[in-house]
């Protein structure tokens, strides 16, 4: 099983380099994340948070069938923004509400290689974004006021620091 890599990771806030070949190798990655996702209770799960930096994310909302990314891209997204609480398996125990797009539209490529693109709402949209931004080496909480992050980072270091 992979392990979920947590902050500070160095890999967790850099940018992760694309895939220039879907091969059997990359199909394996992907179908061991969408393992360790299920097993973490997670709903997304990027590569570098599996300490693998390359460009590719899998999800699995309620009620839909696993999905995988590879070398995406947020071509279009709507106007109207939506707060909702996030968290991520790689700062666990830690959530707040977050801004994004209601909806994006997004391209990548399958298990097959081939290009797809995929228009989302709702929290698949919101999934994506969050996922796609790790691509980037962007947590969730850099979408937060510095104020409010450096406060709950603090709160967070202090809470593991106790729990070793």
């Amino acid at each position: 099983m992979l392990e979920i890599v947590t902050i500070p990771a160095d890999v967790l806030y850099q940018k992760a380099q694309p895939i220039r070949e879907v091969n059997a190798s990359i199909v394996e990655l992907a179908d061991n994340m969408i393992d360790a996702m299920h097993a973490a209770q997670g709903i997304g799960l990027a590569a570098p948070q599996v300490d693998v930096p390359l460009r590719l994310f899998v999800i699995r909302v309620v009620d839909d069938e696993p999905r995988l990314f590879i070398n995406p891209e947020i071509i279009g997204t709507s106007v109207e923004t939506v707060r909702m609480e996030e968290g991520c398996l790689s700062i666990p125990g830690l959530y707040a509400d977050v801004v994004r797009p209601r909806a994006v539209e997004v391209q990548a490529y399958n298990r097959r290689g081939r290009p797809f693109t995929l228009q989302a709402e709702g929290l698949l949209a919101r999934v994506i974004q969050h996922e796609l931004d790790h691509l980037n080496g962007v947590l969730f909480l850099d979408h937060l006021a510095e104020r409010k992050r450096e406060r709950m980072l603090r709160n967070y270091d202090a809470a593991q620091y106790a729990q070793s």
